[in-house]
């Protein structure tokens, strides 16, 4: 065990040593390829400065403004003015607070020297690659504790850093803010400590909708034990006791993880179909852009949206169908095919990795990796690395995000 400890702190430190390192990589990449690259004229969200820039802005506007681009641009707009356009509700809340916060409380003493945008440019490039280094060390913890072998969890977190999806990464978007409360939720879930699990992916949902999918880890794992316990007592009570226990706590567990989205939903049905703001009260270079391109700003004299009128009316998936035109086969057209190329890669290693494990124990996986839950164990091992029993929520998990990936995701508009 202490041997074991040892070799940890020293992975630990590689991870450490190597993650960092290609963050200012990437940072020093991003700053030149930016000023040597002219940037595509995309029809992205562009919104008009609401400051004059100060001393500093255009240095940093050098140095960062590689990574306010596309999404970014919507977080950094909601850091800095709050939800003002419809589509701006596909942007989850906890990472534009968590920049606004840290660009009010931590950079307050240059504000004389650099405007609000600058300030979250800053933010953006320190908190991401902060975030990033801990997803990697947090990656490797839930690797050790999953695959059940060391040198295998190192390697995957080191390749974890050269991630083609380190741009993501990098820029103004909230990959690493999710893959921070996602990976720790998992450790924590992982070891048995439920609660704080349910916080933490919690707090993923407030960062992405993908962290509903979080959802399932909450149903598997604790029946997975459930189970065990009620094989290992054995009696008609704790049956009973165990399935009663099960169905209370993971009910109460899953509404956690799912209620910063319903939240989310409701602050967006009072924003736009209970409006109180009127064109007026808005700033107008905002209100120009809205007009110019389309966008719809809550107005208390205007109609309510269509999305209103629904009997469940969500508005996040309302966005996606509208402005993105996210759905079913939507995305098979001939123009996409480049990026189809571009993801294959890492579609195939997906798809191959599933297509291993369900092939190493077609049995394991048929019984849904409970139908060894009783027997008595085997002489022997079990298998560790990606054949380890533990792994398979998790294949179950990268199956399901990639078949509805290449059915009804979209990379572009």
């Amino acid at each position: 065990m202490l041997i074991s400890g040892i070799h940890a702190k020293k992975d630990v430190h590689i991870i450490v040593r190597f993650a960092t390192f290609t963050r200012v990589l990437a940072l020093i990449l991003q700053a030149v390829l930016n000023a040597l690259i002219p940037d595509h004229e995309a029809d992205a969200f562009s919104p008009p400065r609401a400051e004059e820039p100060l001393i500093l802005d255009h240095t940093i506007e050098m140095l960062f403004s590689g990574l306010g681009r596309w999404d970014a641009e919507h977080f950094l707009f909601i850091a800095e003015h709050g939800y003002l356009y419809e589509h701006n509700f596909a942007f989850f809340p906890l990472f534009p607070l968590l920049l606004r916060t840290l660009a009010t409380v931590l950079l307050w003493p240059v504000s004389p020297f650099l405007t609000v945008r600058g300030r979250l440019l800053v933010t953006v490039a320190v908190a991401n690659s902060t975030l990033f280094v801990l997803s990697t060390v947090t990656l490797y913890g839930l690797s050790r504790l999953v695959l059940q072998d060391r040198k295998l969890a190192l390697i995957s977190s080191l390749i974890y850093c050269l991630t083609p999806a380190n741009v993501f990464m990098l820029a103004g978007y909230s990959e690493c803010l999710f893959a921070v409360l996602t990976f720790g939720g998992l450790c924590l879930l992982e070891r048995g400590f439920t609660v704080g699990a349910c916080f933490l992916l919690g707090l993923a949902t407030g960062a992405r909708a993908n962290g509903l999918m979080n959802a399932g880890f909450l149903l598997y794992l604790p029946l997975q034990r459930s189970l065990t316990q009620v094989f290992n007592e054995g009696s008609a009570w704790h049956y009973s006791w165990a399935a009663l226990r099960f169905l209370l706590t993971v009910s109460l567990h899953v509404a956690v993880t799912v209620l910063p989205f319903c939240l989310f939903q409701f602050y967006g049905y009072y924003t736009f179909c209970l409006p109180t703001l009127t064109e007026e009260q808005i700033v107008p270079a905002f209100l120009n852009l809205a007009k110019e391109k389309g966008y719809r700003v809550p107005d208390a004299t205007a109609p309510k949206p269509i999305w209103c009128l629904k009997p469940v009316p969500v508005l996040y998936s309302y966005i996606q169908d509208v402005y993105w035109d996210v759905g079913f086969l939507r995305y098979f057209q001939l123009k996409q095919v480049p990026n189809f190329l571009l993801a294959l890669p890492v579609a195939t290693l997906s798809g191959l990795a599933s297509y291993m494990y369900i092939m190493a124990n077609p049995r394991f996986c048929l019984r849904l990796g409970l139908g060894e839950i009783g027997k008595k164990k085997k002489e022997g091992k079990p298998p560790t690395g990606l054949y380890c029993p533990k792994v398979f929520v998790y294949i179950v998990h990268c199956s399901v995000l990639l078949t509805f990936g290449i059915f009804c995701m979209h990379v572009q508009r």
